[in-house]
């Protein structure tokens, strides 16, 4: 039997495209808060304490499910539990 060399690793660095990409979508990000902020200020919005608290509740309870999620996507990744 003969062994057989492994794949090649792809590289990790970015190509001159990949960073293209990358500054042209935070400029799109940016343009978005931007727009985001300007419009909050026009329409004079404001909000209750109420508001402000559930707001603010579901900022930290959505982060928490996206990071618990995630947790359980390496756990299960790194003992084999996802083949």
């Amino acid at each position: 039997m003969t062994d057989t060399p492994p794949p090649p690793v792809p590289s990790t660095r970015l190509s001159a495209w990949g960073w293209f990409a990358v500054i042209v979508l935070i400029g799109l990000l940016l343009v978005a808060i931007a727009y985001a902020v300007h419009a909050w200020g026009v329409i004079d919005a404001t909000m209750s304490t109420a508001g402000w608290v559930f707001l603010i509740l579901g900022i930290v309870v959505t982060t928490a499910l996206g990071a618990g999620l995630m947790a359980l996507v390496f756990y299960s990744s790194r003992h084999d539990y996802d083949r």
